[in-house]
């Protein structure tokens, strides 16, 4: 069945401009915006919490009990956990790391799939990540896969990070996402790929406001926004 309004699934990998885009074209369309990345790397902040290191033998087993109290709510610009704004936390770098490890856990992604999906069932939601329209949603009315060089996604993600407080450099960034995407990539469950039927945004020269104008003249071929 139809929904009255459609699910539109952003994916790609880090550095393409995913979130903001994602967020101000919600914000345009008087859609919900879902953050699919800042969910695992909140779990990834509890795991840590927790003291469960990656290479612990009973990873999954552990980990489970955290899934299931699992609750991460979305207040605007902040990422709630367990009812607090953890925000700024899992921006780290060593979180994002450990969200990458912990997401080729199927129990990981059973769960996350299955918030995502009773948020965004109803349609009316912009929903990005890596496997929105081939593993959450392949039934998404649109979606998009943006990409950009990598040089130009590492120099996005550092400049992200300054703006965080965080003490890195250039070079150690590139590399940091040179092996998020081969990861992303090569994980045997739900890897980052293009949907079949996603349509593909090269970002590298584009400004934010181009995607969003790109995007939405799509949209708007199957739904009229609504007037604020």
């Amino acid at each position: 069945m139809k929904r009255a309004r459609p699910i539109v699934a952003i994916d790609g990998p880090g550095g393409a401009g995913k979130s903001t885009v994602a967020r101000r074209l919600a914000k345009e369309l008087g859609f919900t915006y879902l953050n699919t990345g800042a969910m695992y790397r909140a779990l990834a902040l509890a795991v840590s919490e927790a003291g469960i290191k990656p290479d612990d033998q009973k990873l999954e087993e552990r980990i489970a009990p955290i899934l299931q109290s699992l609750k991460i709510e979305f207040e605007s610009e902040r990422v709630l956990l367990n009812g607090r704004d953890v925000s700024s936390e899992i921006t780290r770098p060593n979180i994002s790391d450990l969200a990458s490890t912990y997401s080729t856990l199927p129990s990981v992604r059973a769960r996350m799939r299955e918030l995502q999906r009773a948020i965004g069932k109803q349609g009316g939601v912009v929903m990005e990540g890596r496997d929105i329209g081939t593993a959450v949603f392949p039934d998404a009315e649109l979606k998009f896969f943006l990409d950009a060089d990598p040089a130009v996604r590492a120099e996005r993600r550092y400049e992200e990070l300054s703006a965080n407080g965080a003490t890195t450099n250039r070079d150690e960034v590139l590399r940091e996402l040179m092996e998020r995407d081969h990861r992303d990539s090569a994980r045997r469950l739900a890897p980052l790929r293009r949907a079949d039927d996603a349509i593909v945004i090269d970002t590298s020269k584009l400004t934010i406001g181009q995607v969003v104008s790109a995007l939405k003249e799509r949209i708007q071929g199957l739904y009229v926004p609504r007037r604020a």
